[in-house]
């Protein structure tokens, strides 16, 4: 009891903050709920009145071929069995497009609020995981979580009205048989939901974590296939993959013995109750209490509960997953609030960061790296970038600029010193605070698998209150500066059209100012770039540079580079 008690809390608590974000879709949930009551009802009313008809006019024929006189009203319940037919086939399909349609709308919810869980996360607790890591909960944790409404919250709540109903048919023939009923399915529904969910909640969460560490494995292993081979422990790392992979199955083949018996339990408890109640109902027949159609119409309504109740096993026996993966979400990426973290004022004392562009300064900054050894990446950096100046940091791969724009990003706390902008220390700021004003071009250029536009429209502020003839013109202009505008028109769906998964439909040229542009957009007083011009032809370079020295008058830049002349315009350059 009290291992249930601690259980029943902890799915409370990790599945908490999800159930808050489903209800504010609370309108769906429901009427997706009495679509699926109505199939069931639908069903069990289907199953009753035929086996009453069939019945009835049996009955009928046979006082007939005895030569007595009888009548039956054949129009009535052939009418009631053709709606009730009708009607389950509707309610089934409206049910199933209805209620799919609304998880596709809850998960985009939930993705949506992770992802900006993820994105406040800092550097350090990002590199707490590999990037396979961070997207297994982004995707699998997620998918686990389509459990919670249609297979979790609904089904057992309608299967558990639908034995009231059943059992308030069975009262109105007769009290006691609907007290019967009650008696039996009432122990059955709990065992099936809240036992099932015991039995299957070691396995179930042991599946989450296992088969994560298979993704990960699996694809180290087919990206490091050359490494492995040549080091000799290709059949080390194998036999490693196999290991997970046969944990994964044993717990799943667990899960599946424990699902099959739950199923035939109610397969079996629902037929068992049906012949108690038809026993009941003949032995009230044969007192004169009950007519025989209406005998043998209370167990078909019995029987049609097995509809409501057979996929509950399955479905709770995976409740360990779904637990498991909203407790990894919870304490990684829990839903973002929509409420924002306060204005910069309300965060640290002083004066906030003003639109001006702001200065930039380290003092006495030191930084290392999770788990990279006792080598500091910088150690007692102290640099000053006045507001409005365009500052270089030059340097071979590893020296350190990258580590520089961490910490101006606030991806990173230095271990020692600070870093501060407009005189205030990044720590001491809102993160909203600072990455509105902030536009960082990365090394890395990400693109979606979507529009052009939907791309470039990333970049410009939550906020925006631009109309969409604005928006088109802010777009074109910032493809301007990229010198990609002549040829985003020349597209064969303009603006509209996809570049592909990564962006692979583009070169990396265009890719590169497809990213700049995002950056662009941003309109921010401080701008990082790191190798803005990576990727392009001479010619293409010197155009970009151009445009780009214009638009970043009056801004505070720090750029990062390899060499001075893959840079526009800068005031000052360190190298490193």
């Amino acid at each position: 009891m009290k291992g249930s008690t601690s259980m029943k809390g902890a799915t409370i608590k990790a599945l908490g903050p999800w159930l808050r974000l489903m209800g504010e879709r609370r309108i769906r949930l429901l009427v997706g709920a009495l679509l699926m009551l109505a199939t069931l009802l639908f069903a069990i009313g289907l199953l009753t009145l035929s086996g009453w008809f069939i019945t009835a006019t049996a009955l009928t024929g046979m006082t007939l071929a005895a030569g007595g006189a009888a009548t039956i009203d054949v129009f009535t319940p052939g009418s009631g069995i053709r709606f009730f037919a009708v009607g389950r086939t509707a309610a089934r399909y409206a049910e199933r497009l209805y209620n799919h349609d609304t998880v596709l709308r809850l998960l985009a919810d939930i993705r949506g609020r992770t992802f900006a869980g993820l994105s406040r996360l800092s550097g350090r607790e990002l590199a707490r995981y590999r990037a396979g890591e961070w997207l297994n909960r982004l995707t699998a944790d997620i998918d686990a979580l389509d459990n919670l409404y249609l297979r979790l919250l609904a089904p057992p709540l309608v299967g558990l009205l639908a034995i009231l109903v059943v059992s308030g048919i069975l009262a109105l023939a007769m009290p006691t048989l609907g007290g019967v009923l009650l008696a039996i399915m009432l122990p059955l529904w709990v065992i099936v939901t809240l036992g099932m969910a015991v039995a299957g909640s070691g396995p179930s969460a042991r599946r989450v974590e296992t088969l994560e560490r298979l993704r990960v494995r699996a694809l180290e292993h087919l990206q490091g296939l050359a490494e492995l081979r040549t080091f000799g422990v290709l059949g080390a790392h194998r036999a490693r993959v196999e290991r997970e992979q046969r944990t994964l199955l044993d717990d799943q083949r667990r899960l599946g013995r424990r699902a099959a018996l739950g199923s035939a339990l109610v397969t079996l408890t629902v037929q068992g109750a049906a012949v108690a109640i038809l026993c009941l109902a003949l032995l009230a027949f044969a007192a004169g209490k009950l007519s025989a159609p209406v005998a043998s119409m209370l167990p078909l309504a019995v029987l049609a509960l097995n509809e409501g109740l057979a996929m509950l096993p399955g479905a709770f026996v995976q409740l360990g997953a779904t637990r498991t993966a909203a407790s990894r979400l919870n304490a990684e990426a829990a839903p973002a609030s929509d409420e924002g973290e306060g204005s910069l004022a309300d965060e640290a004392e002083g004066s906030p960061v003003s639109a001006d562009a702001p200065s930039i300064t380290f003092e006495a900054v030191t930084l290392r790296y999770p788990g990279m050894g006792t080598t500091p990446a910088l150690e007692d950096v102290n640099l000053h970038v006045a507001a409005g100046e365009r500052f270089a940091v030059l340097g071979p791969s590893g020296s350190g600029k990258s580590s520089l724009a961490q910490l101006v990003v606030h991806a990173f706390d230095p271990d020692a010193g600070s870093v501060q902008l407009a005189g205030q220390d990044l720590r001491s700021l809102a993160s909203q605070a600072l990455r509105s004003r902030l536009a960082y071009l990365t090394q890395h250029t990400e693109l979606f698998h979507a529009s052009l536009r939907d791309n470039l429209q990333l970049g410009l502020p939550v906020d925006h209150d631009l109309e969409e003839a604005a928006v088109e013109r802010a777009l074109l202009q910032a493809l301007w500066i990229v010198d990609l505008d002549g040829w985003a028109r020349e597209l064969p769906h303009g603006l509209e059209t996809w570049v592909g998964e990564a962006g692979r439909q583009l070169s990396g040229g265009q890719a590169r100012r497809v990213a700049l542009a995002r950056v662009i957009l941003r309109d921010a007083p401080l701008v990082l770039l790191d190798e803005p011009l990576a990727g392009l032809d001479a010619a293409t370079a010197a155009t970009v540079a151009e445009r780009l020295d214009t638009w970043l008058d009056g801004r505070t830049v720090v750029m990062f580079a390899h060499r001075r002349d893959a840079l526009p315009r800068c005031d000052r350059a360190l190298v490193l």
